[in-house]
């Protein structure tokens, strides 16, 4: 699994009055869409339920999604334009609640779970000629029910002759359907003046030509409004809206010895007009430029293993990877998962002053708007916070409706990208500590540490770009974190050093057992998980952590070699 954080810059919300009768229309044409869909979906799943070996359960979900994308490279537009797509993901269910086509194998004897749903991804027309949709939700429909059915006879038949494939546990748990409508929001054109926004993010690539050193200085821009439907023979009806803005600034600067060092700065917002305002952009990106420029000559350093401070940033990218992962509850009941908590509920997992919370209710966080939040999950089930540990104690997985033993039911946590099958997976991921101290007290605790290890200096990690997790039994259970700003922490005093070239890695029982204190701050930081089911919309919030011992590898080198020629048309500063 993999996941890209970005730091998070946000100022108010904004509102645009824009295209009302365009909202309306919309509105319009998107009810036309759910009685297509409604009315095929009951006419499919009446025939496919009086199969030979019939269908028990089948669902629609379409994503109709608006996007606008910008980007630039040195002050120059490089790409510009708005495209829309309408998708259709469909799943059937084949056999029954309690097994199914989608029943797990067994890892003794080398077999493979079944079919999950998720063929492909189906283009739906963009007007809502019913004919064409309707052939389109045939063809998928068809599709997915051979698939499902054939994954069903080969496990019912493994089933007959495997004990371990003989389990009480369902394959699908039974939720309340549910029906809810949300009207369509304003359009994107609605909400985005498109040379207005080419001219600002010309501008801000534009920073980077102030020094020769750098060899990247690019800015994208992508604002997306969606209009979700899930509608499921179980008699769910769901239509949501939403909208998310993201303007993501990336620099490399070549180093004194060729290596290209990268500095990431990302922000979000629901609307484009609730992006930070301008001088505050260009503010960060001349910063951005400042510690490039540092970076040249900053020393690599060497692999280490002793006292760090993990700043909010580092420490909401340490908590999605080490833990996040591994409390989503799908993966538990595969045998081919580590399943490191599976059998730990009510048991200790962190420090009893740490709490862990997925809340995907909430759109802000400490003032702060996040990307993780929605009103109902994937396969239709209504979203809820979730207190996955509560002082300490493991007390439940994040589930989709694939249930547990100890966890029977989904807490509306299923998510998938477009196009994809939805597995359990994470959401706004709040963490609280109740024993906080300050920077200057985990600095204290840093260098005693340092000098109890025989250590020069400990770590101090600033910001990160993401990190990636393994969680299955063939390899090592480890995860690797990528910091961009680290510095060293002498213990004799001396001043804080940037270095460069730095991973943090390790295994996360390990990790666990070495949180000693949290600070008394907090930030929010946005990212994009990639895992099974696609990549997802993620956040976290989390306080600075002070850790006793971690471990730090080199850095995979990207080596450019002595330029022959500077780049063009720059002015040092």
């Amino acid at each position: 699994m993999r996941l890209s954080f970005f730091t998070l810059l946000s100022r108010g919300v904004g509102c645009a009055l824009l295209g009302l009768c365009t909202i309306q229309g919309a509105s319009a044409q998107q009810d036309s869409l759910m009685s297509i869909v409604a009315e095929e979906l009951d006419r499919e799943f009446k025939a496919l339920s009086q199969a030979s070996t019939p269908a028990y359960y089948m669902h629609y979900y379409v994503n109709d999604v608006e996007y606008a994308t910008i980007s630039a490279s040195f002050g120059s537009l490089v790409h510009s334009s708005i495209n829309r797509n309408r998708v259709l993901s469909t799943q059937v269910r084949v056999g029954s609640y309690q097994f199914d086509n989608t029943h797990p194998g067994s890892i003794e004897n080398g077999e493979f779970g079944g079919f999950a749903g998720g063929a492909g991804a189906t283009v739906l027309p963009l007007d809502n000629n019913s004919d064409a949709i309707r052939t389109g939700l045939w063809q998928s429909a068809t599709n997915e029910y051979k698939l499902a059915l054939e994954a069903y006879k080969a496990m019912r038949n493994r089933r007959a002759t495997s004990d371990s494939l003989k389990t009480s546990i369902a394959d699908f748990s039974q939720e309340p359907a549910q029906v809810y409508d949300e009207k369509a929001g304003p359009s994107l054109r609605s909400l985005y003046d498109k040379a207005h926004w080419e001219q600002k993010i010309r501008s801000y690539a534009a920073r980077f030509l102030s020094n020769s050193h750098i060899v990247s200085g690019d800015v994208a821009f992508r604002f997306s409004t969606e209009q979700k439907y899930f509608l499921s023979s179980e008699g769910s009806r769901v239509r949501q809206y939403a909208t998310s803005c993201y303007v993501n600034i990336a620099g490399t600067v070549r180093a004194a010895d060729g290596d290209l060092v990268p500095l990431h700065l990302s922000y979000y917002a629901p609307v484009p007009a609730d992006l930070p305002a301008d001088d505050k952009v260009f503010a960060d990106v001349d910063n951005m430029v400042k510690l490039l420029n540092e970076l040249r000559s900053a020393p690599l350093a060497e692999p280490y293993s002793g006292p760090a401070i993990l700043l909010a940033p580092a420490a909401g990218v340490f908590f999605h990877e080490i833990f996040g992962h591994r409390i989503e509850g799908h993966r538990l009941k595969n045998e081919y998962d580590g399943q490191t908590f599976k059998s730990r509920i009510n048991e200790p997992v962190l420090p009893k002053s740490l709490t862990v919370t997925f809340d995907p209710t909430v759109n802000m966080v400490k003032g702060q708007p996040v990307n993780g939040a929605y009103q109902f999950d994937d396969e239709g089930v209504k979203s809820r916070a979730v207190v996955v540990v509560d002082k300490g104690v493991l007390k439940t997985f994040l589930m989709s409706r694939t249930p547990l033993e100890e966890v029977p039911h989904s807490n509306g946590h299923a998510r998938a990208a477009i196009g994809n099958s939805p597995v359990s997976r994470q959401s706004n991921l709040i963490v609280e500590s109740s024993k906080a101290a300050s920077m200057e007290d985990l600095r204290k605790m840093l260098l005693k540490e340092c000098k109890r290890q025989g250590k020069r200096y400990g770590y101090l990690f600033k910001e990160v770009v993401g990190g990636f997790t393994v969680t299955d039994r063939y390899n090592p259970n480890a995860f690797n974190i990528f910091p961009t700003l680290v510095y060293r922490i002498y213990a004799d005093g001396r001043p804080d050093e940037l270095v460069r070239g730095v991973d943090l890695i390790g295994t996360p029982l390990a990790m666990f057992a070495e949180i000693q204190a949290a600070a008394n701050d907090r930030d929010v930081f946005i990212g994009f998980c990639g895992a099974e089911s696609g990549s997802v919309p993620v956040s976290a919030s989390a306080p600075s952590l002070y850790v006793r011992r971690i471990e730090t590898q080199k850095k995979p080198r990207q080596y450019e070699s002595q330029l022959l020629l500077e780049r063009p048309s720059t002015t040092d500063h």
